[in-house]
């Protein structure tokens, strides 16, 4: 436990700002997850659906900084090109 008293106002802030950031950052976990699930079990229509609140939800915590801009981007193009990729198995 701090002892000297900035340390302590400084342990209360980060305690506060954790409370206040893991809600969204859980989101952002479940919310890709749940992405790739859908791609995975080859559900095109749903992970097409999915993706527009997913890249919500991504650049809502870039905005926030949750995330870094270039994490987010790789993020978001990695469900891209996976949808890609779907795409194309079930058009042949």
């Amino acid at each position: 436990m701090p002892i000297i008293k900035s340390a302590i106002k400084q342990m209360k802030k980060s305690l506060v700002r954790r409370e206040r950031n893991l809600p969204l950052k859980s989101k952002v976990k479940t919310v890709f997850k749940t992405n790739l699930d859908l791609i995975n079990e080859g559900k095109l229509e749903e992970a097409k659906q999915q993706l527009t609140r997913t890249y919500k939800v991504i650049d809502t915590a870039v905005k926030k900084n949750l995330l870094h801009k270039n994490t987010a981007s790789r993020r978001k193009s990695r469900i891209a090109k996976a949808i890609r990729v779907l795409e194309e198995k079930t058009s042949k």
